[in-house]
């Protein structure tokens, strides 16, 4: 009994970090626990497959100061956060990623709310190249600076206002997301 017990505790610590591994890999991108943004130090609070027509495009990553299950909370936090994407399709044309981003932003803001952000949606479209596997996008928000995209490490701008990094949220987890899986996702579920 003694030989069966000591068996099943080496097995334990022989498997424990393959079930860690997998908790951080989806669709085989590693996904870190913690994010900096600015000089704040962020958790992972979820992740997910953006998939369309069965086709895998992305993996999202959204990193808060305070993670949660939430979505509503999450939208309205005023501390630094970030939403990620590493692309895994071949290809996305950069009309098409800013089609979405007016989709998102019209079918989850009111229509003063649209009004209100649209020449900042249109600044922030205008940032955007084509994206292609192994891409990784970063939407940073940080209090002082407003909304930082980067691609694969190189910023390309920064849009100001809380409201603005609000509403880009609200296309993955807002009421109407892009993908009601990939909305689970990054809440955690």
């Amino acid at each position: 009994m003694k030989t069966l017990l000591q068996s099943l505790f080496c097995l334990a610590l022989l498997t424990t970090p393959l079930f860690t591994q997998a908790a951080t890999t989806i669709a085989g991108v590693e996904i870190a626990d913690h994010y900096r943004a600015g000089d704040e130090s962020l958790a992972l609070n979820g992740a997910g497959v953006r998939s369309k027509f069965f086709f895998k495009i992305y993996v999202g990553v959204l990193y808060t100061g305070k993670p949660g299950r939430d979505a509503a909370t999450l939208i309205s936090a005023a501390g630094p956060q970030s939403m990620q994407m590493i692309m895994l399709y071949k290809e996305v044309e950069a009309k098409k990623i800013t089609h979405g981003w007016r989709e998102g932003f019209r079918t989850n803001t009111s229509d003063a709310e649209f009004r209100q952000l649209e020449p900042r949606l249109q600044q922030f479209n205008d940032l955007f190249p084509d994206l292609h596997a192994g891409d990784r996008v970063h939407m940073d928000y940080t209090p002082d600076r407003g909304t930082t995209l980067r691609i694969n490490g190189k910023e390309l701008g920064t849009i100001p206002g809380r409201d603005f990094f609000s509403a880009l949220l609200k296309v993955w987890i807002g009421d109407h997301p892009a993908d009601d899986s990939l909305k689970a996702g990054l809440l955690g579920n």
